[in-house]
């Protein structure tokens, strides 16, 4: 039987949540955000690659981002955690790729970075570095994706749609026993009178028992609930690295959403940023004291709501946009099949009276 043609969750007819979209449901609907893919398939053993976040189209290391990252089990390898809980900002673009790949990764943004203009006398710079493992289909212990197939994720990167399903970082992936990968959503509302956006891109790679805008989807058996999730959370509302921290956690309340086992062996990252011009942090305004102009706790509860919603609506449309997909499980070093989600199942199930 063919792959069915793939889909969003929203193109089969099912609207999640109460906010509105942007017009991409992406996160790239944050202006000046850039998203590119690096995918690395090769024979019947290479299901690998990159994704690239850029959070806006200036010098990111000179004109740097508020951020703040939220764990919820450390199962993992999250490159420049420290360095973001220490000072409250990110100063690179942001890669998500295998486990093994993260330290072509560093050396990927550190030759992006350096060779920027206006960085010519940079010797120090936190390179951030999500992962996950996907060694049940792609022979993780090739060293593949390269360095210059990771720089490809950032020379890719662009604004408007985003790939989604098995691409760049999500190649290999798998969620609950199914094809998982890349996947997006994005909300918009109104704060104080002003109108914001905020954006989830996810890399999904874990376990548990799938829930559908709360219904259970019967997948083939397995086993293996490990596994792992990157989410990365971009708002143009002016967001302190305090209240963008707040902000990372409520998006496990859209990972618990969809089943997830939240295991032992499970790595779950969330990291969030505010690319609003007004909190930036620039060379002048890190010479002294400055009062950076944000939002109040008292008016941000939307936003939490709206990162719950906007995460769950990314991990469903990474698992909805995923192909059947065989490859090679590094473990077991042998071949491996991941079926998709059945596209025609999951109609049967959000439109049931059940």
């Amino acid at each position: 039987m063919p792959d069915e043609t793939r889909v969003r969750l929203r193109d089969i007819g099912f609207v999640p949540g109460i906010y509105d979209t942007g017009r991409l449901n992406a996160i790239t609907d944050v202006s000046g955000l850039r998203v590119g893919n690096s995918t690395v398939i090769e024979g019947d053993t290479i299901r690998t690659g990159a994704t690239a976040i850029i959070p806006h189209g200036g010098n990111l290391f000179q004109d740097k981002v508020p951020a703040s990252l939220a764990v919820y089990n450390g199962f993992g390898k999250f490159v420049g955690a420290i360095q973001i809980e220490e000072l409250g900002e990110v100063e690179t673009p942001i890669i998500l790729t295998n486990t093994l790949a993260t330290g072509r990764a560093i050396e990927a943004i550190i030759r992006y970075t350096l060779a920027q203009p206006g960085n010519e006398k940079v010797v120090s710079l936190n390179a951030v570095v999500g992962e996950t493992n996907d060694s049940r289909l792609n022979d993780i212990r090739a060293g593949r994706p390269t360095i210059d197939e990771i720089a490809l994720a950032l020379d890719n990167a662009r604004e408007g749609g985003v790939d989604e399903g098995g691409v760049g970082a999500g190649t290999g992936t798998v969620a609950f026993g199914l094809k998982g990968g890349i996947g997006t959503s994005s909300r918009v509302l109104s704060i104080a009178g002003e109108n914001y956006t905020l954006g989830v891109l996810v890399q999904s790679n874990y376990g548990g028992n799938l829930l559908v805008c709360g219904k259970p989807y019967v997948a083939p058996p397995h086993l293996d609930k490990d596994g792992s999730i990157v989410i990365v959370l971009a708002t143009d509302a002016p967001l302190s690295s305090r209240n963008l921290k707040r902000l990372a956690a409520r998006s496990f309340g859209g990972l618990a959403r969809t089943g997830a086992a939240l295991s032992n062996g499970s790595g779950d990252y969330a990291l969030a940023f505010s690319t609003a011009e007004s909190v930036r942090r620039t060379p002048e305004r890190r010479k002294g004291l400055y009062a950076y102009p944000e939002l109040s706790n008292d008016v941000i509860s939307a936003l939490f709501e709206a990162a719950i919603e906007a995460t769950e609506e990314a991990i469903l449309n990474s698992i909805c946009m995923a192909s059947l997909t065989r490859g090679f499980n590094a473990a077991k070093a042998k071949p491996s099949t991941i079926p998709a989600i059945s596209i025609e199942a999951l109609k049967a199930l959000l439109f049931s009276r059940d």
